[in-house]
């Protein structure tokens, strides 16, 4: 869902309950987060609420009965922060959440996070120069401009910089204040505040100080510098984020503005959203399919890459499906609108990425437990030190101040909060990009844990749908010619086993002739007449029944229904012509994803309901050892819980309605995208195209993610745990620990970006 627009999904329960996608601004860190969250759960009516700190969104579930908009709001400005509720380009339900215009608020917060931050490194820099001339001395013995007179320069320098470009932190430090909450705007502004309204003091009050003639130090070039500093940070932190949903911008930019519709004849371009149902949609080549279809004329070939992640073209003839957003390679065509807006399959897939990215997994709990009580502990610390030094240490009012602002810089949360979102986001964009569209966090770390995967054999495993596998010839028949014969009355045909055969002769460029009569024998085959030759295809009681001789084939029959293999007998003029085997062939990456999978130490399972012959068969060809065969569509679910009874954690990968339950009751549910969208809804992970090898991608991804998110934890932590002793001790300058604290939120963003160009 991109800012601007925002959409209501109705859930059919008794209680009807809605949820709701809207930007939130002023949010710096984790803490920010849970107070956000608090505020809003608080609300009567409100079942649900996740703030994502990368996105700067938060998703809601509530009760509109209950509860309205105007309340929401009002909350999150309690909390002292603000709910976007978008006034313009509200987004219609077919439009399917994609827009194209008007920037996002987080677009917008960038450039004038970028604004102020030029502003002020503008100052900063001849503030420090001038901060540094003052302390030589040359400066002191020669220059016509009195330190007194440099200090109030520099005072007023200062002044523009902190109430310019930092009054951001001010603000947000004041709104919380007045609620008793704190955050890392809080410890930036009191660690600021306090070297700038100290420094003035000295400048314009020295009395109250007890200072009488001698100068003393003054800290303008500290406040000016750290608060540079951290909006150097943000800039580079804002800039990073933007580049973790580069996904879905990918997804936004692949749907196209209009489409060239005929209707009533006449071709006319017209809006994508105005496409209806139905309407004939024509391409040609180099555009893109606007909305899903059916071919109903014409052949090309069409690139899916950005869909499926395969880079090879996939062709297209009539009756074929074609997918909005890919483009059309080399030839028009003419297809029916099937679905539009938010029905179509990269609407579906945008709104599954946009959750994912959305969702907390659960490792992110041990983050927002420590960020629901950092920031207090934190001033403490800083509160503390500051009494131990002044009053313990004995150095002064001054060093004892400086030792209390760097603690309060240096231990700014806002690496924690990134730490695991900013991970989530570009590992399910990555997988999106690969074909591998992965439900939501906690199925991407749950996907880690697996043990066991189970797989669907017909339609999985296998094709989903039969070919020709052998021929056996009779001794004195001419191939072609039984191949030209028996195709020609398998046309005649509709069943899928004719089908088959009917492909594979096509596919040996042998044309088919005409058939002048034609008899169809339910449960045993067909019968038809060409050019005075009698032709019998079937199963051996339609041998029996035309009384065609079968003993030369018996044997190589046999052969063939062990492997699992339909064997189909052609007879010309009363005499065996030769067998078709016709059985459901294994995909091409079976075997491979198979054999991967047992590398890393997964074992595999196969479930059906076919015969155990069948299944084993299928088994043996891909490398599968253990085979759970006829079984009941409706015993699937319950034989995937006996799995877990055994304390494993189960994935279960298939595409069909019957596989639904089997999905929802494994730990992962992994449907293929080619199947059913009962499957695809119920699964935690959907694999674009069929190849097995997503599931290897899938989990590859899954420990590359949550190993990336360990490594961000650590950083955040890290800096904290060596920061803060430090700057209590003394050791750590506060500008230093403003830098420092700036490039932990850059290193854990910049770290999960990696997850970009990462194999999998």
């Amino acid at each position: 869902m991109e800012d601007g627009k925002w959409e209501i999904e109705s859930t059919p329960d008794v209680q009807r309950v809605e949820t709701l996608t809207l930007p939130v601004e002023g949010m710096t860190c984790a803490s920010c987060v849970l107070r956000v969250e608090k505020a809003l759960k608080k609300v009567d009516g409100v079942q649900a609420a996740s703030v994502n700190l990368a996105t700067e969104k938060v998703s809601l579930s509530f009760d509109p009965a209950q509860v309205k908009i105007e309340e929401l709001t009002s909350a999150v400005e309690e909390a002292g922060y603000k709910l976007v509720i978008p006034q313009e380009n509200i987004q219609k339900k077919e439009s399917g959440g994609v827009a194209h215009s008007a920037p996002s608020h987080q677009e917008k917060a960038y450039q004038e996070l970028k604004r102020d931050f030029i502003f002020s490194l503008s100052l900063a820099v001849p503030l420090v120069l001038l901060s540094m001339a003052g302390m030589t001395e040359w400066f002191k013995q020669a220059s016509p401009v009195s330190i007194d007179d440099l200090n109030k320069f520099l005072m007023m320098m200062t002044t523009i910089v902190v109430f310019v470009p930092g009054k951001r932190f001010y603000i947000s430090a004041w709104r919380l204040v007045k609620h008793f909450s704190a955050d890392m705007n809080t410890l930036v502004a009191v660690g600021t505040g306090v070297a700038y309204v100290y420094s003035v003091i000295v400048v314009l009050f020295p009395h109250w100080l007890g200072f009488k003639n001698e100068m003393h130090s003054v800290y303008f070039d500290t406040a000016a510098t750290i608060i540079t500093l951290i909006l150097m940070g943000r800039v580079f932190e804002a800039r990073a984020k933007s580049k973790t949903s580069d996904a879905i911008k990918k997804l936004l930019g692949l749907q196209p503005k209009t489409a060239r519709v005929i209707r009533k004849g006449i071709e006319s371009d017209i809006s994508v959203s105005d496409v209806m149902v139905n309407d004939i949609v024509l391409v040609r080549p180099g555009e893109k399919i606007p909305v899903d279809g059916i071919v109903t004329k014409g052949y090309t070939s069409i690139d899916e890459s950005m869909i499926t992640g395969e880079s090879i073209p996939v062709e297209k003839n009539i009756d074929d499906k074609v997918v909005g957003g890919t483009i059309n390679n080399n030839g028009s065509i003419e297809f029916r609108a099937a679905a539009i807006g938010k029905d179509t399959v990269i609407a579906h897939i945008i709104k599954l990425v946009e959750e994912a990215q959305g969702s907390k997994a659960p490792i992110q709990s041990l983050a927002d437990k420590i960020a629901s009580v950092f920031v207090p502990i934190v001033i403490g610390i800083a509160v503390v030190t500051f009494l131990l030094w002044y009053f313990v240490g004995g150095i002064g009012f001054t060093p004892a101040m400086i030792n209390f602002i760097a603690v309060l810089i240096i231990a700014c949360p806002c690496a924690l909060g990134l730490a695991t979102p900013t991970a989530i986001m570009v590992g399910t964009g990555r997988g999106a990009s690969s074909g591998v569209l992965i439900k939501n966090a906690d199925s991407l770390e749950r996907l880690h844990k697996v043990q066991t995967v189970v797989f669907d054999k017909t339609g999985t495993v296998t094709m989903g749908k039969p070919s020709v596998t052998d021929v056996k010839l009779m001794d004195g028949i001419d191939e072609n010619e039984f191949f030209r014969l028996t195709a020609s009355v398998e046309k005649k045909s509709e069943h899928p086993l004719a089908a088959a055969i009917v492909s594979f002769v096509n596919g040996k460029g042998i044309a088919a002739v005409e058939v002048q009569s034609f008899v169809s024998h339910p449960g045993m085959g067909i019968v038809g007449s060409i050019g005075g030759n009698a032709i019998a295809v079937g199963n051996r009681k339609l041998m029996q029944e035309f009384s065609v001789e079968t003993s030369d084939g018996e044997s190589a029959a046999t052969r063939f229904e062990s492997e699992g293999k339909t064997p189909m007998f052609v007879a010309v003029n009363g005499k065996s012509a030769g067998i078709i085997a016709v059985a459901d062939t294994v995909q091409s990456s079976s075997k491979s994803a198979i054999a991967s999978l047992g590398k890393i130490g997964i074992e595999t399972v196969m479930l059906t309901g076919d015969s155990r012959q069948a299944a084993h068969n299928i088994a043996q060809q891909v490398g599968i050892r253990r085979v759970i065969a006829e079984v009941l569509p409706g015993e699937k679910a319950s034989r995937i819980k006996e799995l877990q009874q055994e304390g494993k954690i189960v994935a279960m990968v298939g595409d069909g309605i019957n596989d639904a339950p089997a999905l929802a009751q494994a730990d992962i549910g992994i449907a293929m995208g080619t199947g059913t969208d009962v499957a695809m809804e119920t699964a935690d992970i959907t694999l674009m195209k069929s190849d097995l090898n997503g599931v290897v991608q899938a989990m590859k991804l899954s420990g590359k993610t949550l190993s990336t998110i360990k490594q961000n934890l650590f950083w955040a932590f890290i800096y904290n745990v060596i920061g803060i002793p430090l700057a209590a001790f003394g050791m750590l300058n506060p500008i230093i620990a403003a830098g420092a604290m700036a490039f932990s939120s850059v290193s854990v963003v910049s770290n999960s970006l990696r997850l970009r160009m990462t194999k999998i």
